[in-house]
């Protein structure tokens, strides 16, 4: 079997490496990110079992997953505008969605292959198919790469991608910003007693405020707007002016809240929230293929890192499974990730009409109530 080239050292790639080298297969992986530490590496995942679990024990991961992760954080309530619990449930402790940092996955991943694996500061500029049945990788940096077997893991603006389909990503219109309270419960005292231990939403039609009690006293959080794609655009959240214009959407929301907005230890970050046609398929083309965001990108419906890690998963058993007939692997594992994503994109359009439709916040209260009473 020869080298599997991976683009992108994010969840899917790093899986799909892991599973791949289990089965005696060697792969490498080139990154864009100079190191694991260039920057904020994201917020809190919940982990699911039919899915990312089943991914982590494909890579012989789980222990070292059940080390990492943040107990009693899984807690969830959501709030009215005036910080009122209006639902509230507490972390069952029976670890069915545990919740980690995705850094800490990500260095759990990277620890588990053999030294080397990972090719830092390689930005894939450009991909072409030569006459020999290579493909051409451009870096960034000027050098070059020939690879015969090629998986695209290098997310929503996949470069990769274009060797299979036209489709791009488009705003799904709305905007998150991300922002961050630290040394909460000294600090930030009101705010800390509002997110409770766990996750907490709190939202209105059109728009919202979720934060994430993380490990180390803080609190991380998504500020969540429905909004035009030019007047988004337009915002940068360098200028206090910028922050202003976010937190004026909430005016008369208690303080507790609204601090998440304005006072944010680190500069907001905005998020353009973009996807791909809920059917994103392609015709086979040899040698290449898609993992996570490059193949199924969706607005943010609590599944996707779950879902990139069982792309790599699934697509690492299917070569092992077909070692000497990588097309019939490709085949198998589209396939199933045509149909698995298609449904998931579905999903996820519910997920964001749950949080920010007509009937938010209640419609996830709903929700809520039907996965704790059916125990999902």
């Amino acid at each position: 079997m020869k080298h599997v080239t991976i683009i992108g050292a994010g969840l899917c790639g790093l899986v799909l490496a892991r599973v791949l080298h289990l089965h005696g297969i060697p792969s490498r992986i080139f990154e864009a990110e100079a190191s694991i530490d260039m920057r904020g590496q994201g917020g809190q995942l919940d982990i699911h079992a039919h899915n990312g679990q089943v991914a982590l024990e494909a890579a012989g991961l789980l222990n070292e997953f059940k080390s990492i992760i943040h107990h009693g954080a899984a807690a969830t309530r959501v709030l009215d505008p005036q910080g009122v619990v209006l639902f509230e449930e507490a972390d069952d402790g029976m670890n069915t969605r545990p919740e980690v940092l995705r850094g800490d996955l990500r260095r759990m991943l990277i620890a588990s292959l053999p030294e080397g694996t990972v090719n830092w500061g390689k930005k894939l500029a450009h991909i072409a198919k030569s006459g020999d049945g290579q493909h051409r990788l451009t870096f960034a940096d000027g050098t070059h790469a020939s690879a015969d077997i090629v998986v695209g893991a290098d997310g929503a603006w996949s470069r990769v991608r274009s060797l299979l389909s036209d489709a791009r990503p488009e705003f799904a219109g709305m905007m998150f910003v991300e922002t961050y309270l630290r040394d909460v419960d000294r600090l930030h005292p009101a705010s800390a007693q509002a997110v409770g231990p766990g996750a907490m939403y709190a939202l209105t039609p059109g728009k919202g405020i979720v934060a994430h009690r993380e490990a180390g006293n803080v609190l991380h959080a998504y500020i969540q707007l429905v909004c035009d794609e030019s007047w988004a655009s337009q915002l940068d959240l360098n200028d206090p002016r910028s922050v202003s214009l976010v937190a004026d959407h909430f005016k008369g929301w208690s303080p507790a809240l609204t601090a998440l907005i304005t006072k944010s230890e680190t500069t907001p970050v905005k998020r353009m929230i973009h996807r791909l046609p809920d059917r994103h398929r392609w015709t086979r083309v040899p040698g290449v293929t898609l993992l996570g965001d490059a193949a199924h990108l969706t607005p943010p419906g609590g599944e996707g890192a779950n879902l990139a890690m069982l792309d790599g998963a699934e697509l690492a058993l299917a070569i092992a499974t077909h070692p000497d007939d990588v097309e019939a692997a490709f085949a198998r594992y589209e396939d199933d990730m045509f149909s698995r994503s298609e449904i998931l994109a579905r999903d996820a359009r519910e997920v964001v009409d749950l949080c920010l439709g007509q009937r938010a916040p209640f419609g996830l209260i709903d929700f809520l109530s039907g996965a704790t009473a059916s125990g999902v």
